[in-house]
């Protein structure tokens, strides 16, 4: 029996693009991101003025998970709050139930931190309870709906927010660190 490998965060960068569009056909056949998208969210995520964080999971040669986060500035760009919300989070199927869903999580929360972000807004299709139990772990609730958001399958999405505590200024981190409850 061979030893599994342990998946490895890095950042994610252009010529992960194409194992990274195999893998969101997999697991996203109808509303697949396209090549353009993952190359624009890239251009935005280095350098000084980066408002994205995209990482990729690799074990061995294989990426087997990807996430990405966008963020609306820094606090400090205005007198509002800055927020972020989550892109995606994809996992390959026989590393569900490994916990690198929640690894990749953790890695957007800590990019939320560093961008200086005072909530995480998310979509989730509402036919995807495996992604929602794995929020609401993180304290994200939800808080409302978009109908038909996911096409061309004109399937929902719930709208979840993570808003960090008062008084650690944070993201990210276990719920009972934060000091969010889960409502509901």
């Amino acid at each position: 029996m061979t030893t599994p490998v342990i998946p490895v965060l890095r950042e994610m960068r252009w010529w992960d693009i194409d194992p990274v569009l195999e893998l969101e056909k997999d697991l996203f056949p109808e509303d697949a991101w396209s090549r353009g998208m993952f190359w624009s969210e890239l251009a935005h995520s280095r350098g000084p003025e980066a408002t994205r964080r995209y990482v990729v999971a690799e074990a061995g040669e294989r990426i087997v998970g990807y996430a990405g986060l966008a963020s609306a500035g820094t606090a400090s760009d205005s007198d509002s709050a800055a927020g972020a919300d989550v892109q995606t989070i994809a996992v390959a199927r026989d590393h569900w139930g490994t916990g690198l869903g929640a690894t990749l999580l953790t890695e957007l929360l800590r990019a939320a931190t560093a961008f200086e972000c005072a909530e995480v807004m998310l979509e989730c299709r509402i036919d995807n309870i495996r992604a929602q139990k794995l929020y609401e772990r993180f304290g994200f609730e939800a808080i409302g709906f978009r109908r038909g958001y996911y096409q061309p399958g004109n399937v929902d999405a719930l709208v979840m927010r993570l808003t960090t505590a008062s008084d650690s200024g944070s993201a990210a981190g276990p719920t009972s660190d934060r000091g969010t409850e889960i409502n509901g």
